[in-house]
């Protein structure tokens, strides 16, 4: 299903303001050996065009075998079209007056975009191989050929054949114990976009948390999951009562392995998270609140194309700091509002504050669309609408995103068609409310427009005390620091001078045990100092880290950090020739730019 009025997507061929599919069955065999999937979509369609001749389709790196058309034996004429960089071949299908159906015969490539094949040892058991997917942004057309717009939604059924000893699981409704057989079977009746189909397989067992909430983890896993998300439940039902009911039935976390590229990927009804928010005292749940908050700002109501994605990101940091301030207490969510601030200022300054990657709205045509996916969509997406509270209230602001979850569901929205509701329906109601706002400025300008509300946490203030006083000589052990959480300790070791000496790094590793933290926030935040000093006692935790752990927020400021050292970019290509296999494509698309392929240096590393 798509708006007729939206744009057309830069970053799809597929052409549904002629042909659009609306249900898609599909049946896959996982081959874990071999690495690919086999198998049939079959798209049902839905002529806006009733002469269309063609149905168009986006692919990427898929071998296609056959395409029938309405479940008959003989095929029907297709072309691939020519091979972009970014976007893949668009696959054009012969349409027959009659054709209500078409069925696409295709086999994946061993080096998937999407698929990340992980081996025994990649995993936390060690003794079973296990396979996740990535869709988002335009991956989905990697693994399934499908019209991979954000601004295209279609049902759902999956009839899925994978190892008898694993367990497959989807972005629909999902078995929780294995089958015998390796069958399984999978329904999504919400619509969705591509890039929120979801698959993985491995050695997962359930554990529920309440009548709709649970987790699925590695066995080695899933106890210290349940323990960490017990407040699941509790986060469901305060999202309700902020913005309206849970539309999905079910909302279940699967925990991945580390090398997942993301803090977590809301695919609906099953919320792929990374195991690094694990910290054992609840300290990081806060990215399970937001994933949690894109069931409504991105999955029920979704960015039309990429060019739009604030509107997913930025409502959802909005939301998820909200539904944090109502289980632990507005103190608790400051600290994250500053965090959150503090990596946007540092977007900004990298960016560029004049940058037109630094606008809400991007333009993203002919680029990758995960060039998008920085702290400025969410971030200052969410700056935004900060300022909208402090100028119109809680009360009114909350109403407004209340209808608009509700009046949007299961549609699109794209940027202009945003600002028009917004106008109409908050806005026009407090003459001289978008002068104040300086709406255009925050959406199509650079930087963060003047007059913005300050942002700041008392928690972290008395952090900046105790952080002063140990620069003006008071010894570590004597910080009064034990009732701080994983975010005072991140501020803290942020806010530390970018160049302090071996010495006092050490004092502060002896009261503190940085380097050994089982926290990856406060190592991400700690590694960059050890980096700078050349602290040794560090190195090999670094380096576990570095091998081990694929999300992409800790991993590229840490491979920046060693490029900045003498010597870095030959240590950090050797890291990276050694832990690459271990990351997902969308990881190392970035670091392969930053820091080359290992094929063009593995002989000067001698990696």
């Amino acid at each position: 299903m798509v708006h007729p009025s939206f744009p057309p997507d830069p970053h799809s061929f597929a052409r549904p303001q002629e042909v659009s599919v609306h249900h898609l069955t599909l049946e896959l065999t996982v081959d874990m050996g071999a690495r690919v999937l086999q198998g049939t979509a079959t798209w049902q369609l839905a002529r806006a065009a009733p002469a269309a001749t063609e149905l168009v389709l986006d692919t990427r790196d898929l071998h296609i075998e056959r395409i029938t058309v309405n479940g008959a034996p003989e095929g029907v004429a297709f072309r691939l079209g020519p091979e972009h960089p970014v976007l893949g071949r668009a696959l054009h299908i012969s349409l027959p007056a009659a054709a209500a159906a078409v069925s696409i015969h295709y086999q994946t490539v061993p080096g998937a975009a999407a698929l990340q094949w992980l081996t025994p040892e990649q995993t936390g058991g060690r003794r079973h191989p296990f396979l996740f997917t990535q869709s988002q942004a335009i991956l989905a057309r990697t693994w399934l050929p499908c019209q991979d717009s954000p601004g295209v939604r279609f049902t759902y059924e999956a009839h899925v054949q994978v190892p008898a000893h694993l367990l497959a699981l989807m972005s629909a409704e999902n078995p929780q114990a294995r089958n015998p057989s390796g069958q399984y079977h999978f329904r999504m009746r919400q619509p969705i976009p591509a890039y929120l189909m979801a698959l993985a397989v491995g050695d997962v067992q359930f554990r529920a948390l309440s009548s709709r909430t649970g987790v699925y983890a590695e066995p080695v896993t899933l106890p210290e999951a349940a323990a960490e998300f017990e407040d699941l439940e509790n986060m469901v039902a305060t999202a309700e009562d902020l913005y309206g009911p849970y539309r999905w039935e079910r909302y279940d976390l699967l925990v991945l392995p580390p090398s997942f590229p993301f803090g977590g990927m809301e695919n609906p009804r099953l919320t792929f998270v990374t195991p690094t928010i694990l910290a054992g005292d609840k300290s990081l749940t806060s990215l399970v609140a937001h994933e949690l908050a894109h069931s409504w700002s991105g999955n029920l109501v979704t960015n039309a194309t990429w060019n739009d994605f604030w509107l997913n990101e930025g409502f959802t940091v909005y939301f998820e700091r909200r539904i944090m301030e109502r289980l632990y207490g507005r103190p608790y969510a400051d600290m994250l509002q500053v965090l959150g601030h503090t990596s946007l200022q540092h977007t900004l300054q990298e960016l560029g504050s004049g940058s037109p990657d630094t606008h809400l709205y991007l333009h993203l045509a002919g680029r990758d669309p995960d060039e998008g996916l920085t702290d400025i969509a969410y971030e200052k997406g969410n700056y935004l609408l900060l300022n909208l509270e402090h100028l119109v209230g809680r009360p009114a602001l909350d109403t407004f995103i209340q209808e608009y979850f509700a009046r949007h569901s299961f549609q699109s929205m794209d940027t202009a068609a945003f600002v028009q509701y917004l106008r109409r329906e908050l806005l026009d109601h407090y003459p001289g409310l978008e002068e104040k706002l300086q709406l255009q400025a925050w959406i199509y300008g650079p930087g963060i427009p003047a007059g913005a509300p300050p942002v700041s946490s008392e928690r972290f203030a008395a952090v900046d005390g105790a952080a002063q006083r140990w620069q003006e000589g008071t010894p570590a052990t004597e910080l009064a620091t034990a009732s701080w959480s994983s975010h005072e300790w991140v501020h803290f070791l942020q806010g530390l001078p970018a160049s302090l000496p071996e010495a006092r790094l050490a004092e502060l590793d002896a009261a503190f045990g940085f380097t050994h933290s089982g926290n990856a926030e406060i190592l991400a935040a700690w590694f960059p100092h050890t980096i700078a000093a050349g602290y040794a006692p560090a190195h090999a935790t670094l380096h576990q880290f570095l091998t081990r752990v694929g999300r992409r927020k800790f991993l590229t400021p840490l491979y920046r950090a060693l490029l900045a050292t003498p010597g870095g970019l030959e240590q950090a290509r050797a890291l990276y020739a050694q832990a690459r296999p271990n990351y997902h494509a969308v990881a190392t698309v970035t670091f392969d730019a930053l820091l080359g392929p290992p094929t063009e240096y593995a002989g000067i590393t001698g990696s």
